[in-house]
């Protein structure tokens, strides 16, 4: 009896433990859809249509760059230092300094 008892306790300890995961799970998701929707509507504010569509293709091909300029597009704009909205010319400006030059890599082959 006794032990039927403590499998019934382990197993509703398990489900709350499970529970309070799933919630938590739930609750961090919430919080980063939050963020993001926070995040859309300052580069919103500071960007113009053609920018922002720029920055939508960047993000496909080089997410962690896109993410880059986001955040300090966005740290620009909390600090007062962004007077107009960032057109297509301003953001591209800004991707020539943050995205590295590619190198031209030329083979020679040599005749035997």
């Amino acid at each position: 009896m006794d032990d039927e008892l403590e499998n019934i306790k382990k197993k509703k300890l398990l489900e709350l433990q499970q529970q309070q995961m799933l919630s938590q799970e739930v609750a961090e998701e919430a919080h980063e859809e939050e963020f993001e929707e926070q995040k859309k509507a300052v580069l919103r504010k500071i960007l113009t249509t053609e920018a922002r569509e720029r920055l939508g293709r960047i993000k496909v091909a080089r997410p962690e760059i896109a993410e880059n300029i986001e955040y300090q597009l966005i740290m620009l704009a909390q600090s007062g230092k962004l007077k107009n909205k960032i057109n297509d010319e301003q953001l591209r400006g800004l991707l020539s300094k943050l995205i590295p030059k590619k190198r031209d890599i030329t083979i020679k082959r040599r005749g035997f």
